[in-house]
């Protein structure tokens, strides 16, 4: 079921843990480690680092706004609106 939030255990900083996600954001929160050459462990632990709110809550809003940057940067060979 599309949406349906799902329990999975990360490792924050040496310590286990677990989130609560839909596999919506869990499955864009992997992509972003693997673009950025980082474990979604070592992702988590960094998030975690900078988080005000709870760690579920913080894990969506970094995916959110990661995804808003991305969608803001225009692709190479596109930028400075010549053509």
């Amino acid at each position: 079921m599309a949406g349906a939030i799902r329990k999975r255990s990360v490792i924050i900083a040496g310590h286990r843990s677990s989130v609560s996600l839909e596999p919506e954001f869990w499955a864009a929160l992997k992509d972003i480690a693997q673009r950025r050459g980082v474990s979604i462990n070592d992702l988590v632990t960094e998030i975690d680092k900078q988080r005000r709110d709870n760690l579920s809550s913080a894990l969506r809003v970094f995916v959110l706004t990661t995804l808003q940057q991305q969608l803001a940067t225009p692709p190479p060979g596109e930028a400075g609106g010549n053509g």
